[in-house]
């Protein structure tokens, strides 16, 4: 996913999130393992949309760090659908931080792709069916 095709013009956000102190690590930024579980949970919110079934995720590629986040920032977790198969779905996510200090200051901070395959009650891969417009 490039900048240019950034989902954040499209549509509301799946999350939105403020930073807070909790999430720091030891150089005063926001740990990147923080903003790794809600990039999950928003693109597991984005799997669901399309069709109810249970998700694992069993992929986070392409994860890159472009910006730095701080306490106070408010993070909004924008995600689409890249790609459809047949058990399981790819999802774009970008996270946007509106600056603590001028919230009208919004940058890109995060992207991914995640791969989330859909399973049964057994926990083996199942077909997600017709898609939600």
């Amino acid at each position: 996913m490039t900048e240019d095709s950034s989902p954040a013009l499209e549509h509301c956000p799946a999350i939105r999130v403020m930073m807070m102190p909790r999430d720091t690590n030891a150089h005063g930024t926001i740990f990147g393992g923080v903003l790794l579980s809600y990039i999950d949970q928003a693109g597991a919110i984005e799997a669901r949309k399309h069709t109810v079934h249970k998700y694992v995720t069993v992929a986070m590629n392409g994860v890159e760090f472009k910006e730095p986040v701080f306490v106070g920032d408010v993070l909004s977790f924008y995600t689409c659908l890249a790609k459809a198969g047949r058990t399981s779905m790819t999802i774009d996510v970008v996270v946007q931080a509106e600056r603590f200090t001028n919230p009208r200051d919004v940058v890109t901070v995060t992207q991914a792709t995640l791969v989330y395959v859909a399973v049964d009650n057994n926990g083996r891969p199942t077909p997600i069916g017709k898609l939600a417009e």
